[in-house]
């Protein structure tokens, strides 16, 4: 589940809405928006974001937080480390190798270490 998916199903679930009866308002298939809560499809469309905002009526803030989550939620991740140092180049290898025997605990302290660095920039 990408940080996206797990939001929209959040907000689905707060306003007691089917998946069916979303997707129906939307004018999508229940099954992209399972896929997009499941991490299975990428990120939603800009245009898509802005009618689950719609959606929601959520907006300003609000809005902003989650089309940031959809920013971070792309579950295919590719990193280019070309002119990056040869520790950057390991990291990242070492990431996509191993990051599924992680321990969620070992994750989310990586995930603070980055943010914490990068304060900022977002």
């Amino acid at each position: 589940m990408t940080p996206f998916g797990k939001k929209l199903r959040e907000m689905r679930r707060e306003k007691g809405v089917t998946l069916t009866d979303m997707a129906e308002a939307l004018e999508v298939s229940p099954a992209y928006l399972s896929a997009l809560e499941h991490g299975k499809r990428g990120r939603p469309s800009l245009v898509m974001q802005h009618q689950i905002c719609g959606y929601f009526n959520i907006i300003w803030d609000e809005a902003e937080a989650l089309q940031r989550l959809a920013r971070i939620s792309h579950p295919r991740v590719t990193v280019d480390t070309a002119g990056l140092s040869p520790d950057a180049t390991e990291l990242a290898n070492l990431l996509a190798e191993r990051i599924g025997d992680l321990p969620n605990d070992t994750i989310k302290g990586m995930l603070s270490t980055v943010k914490d660095a990068t304060k900022g920039e977002d």
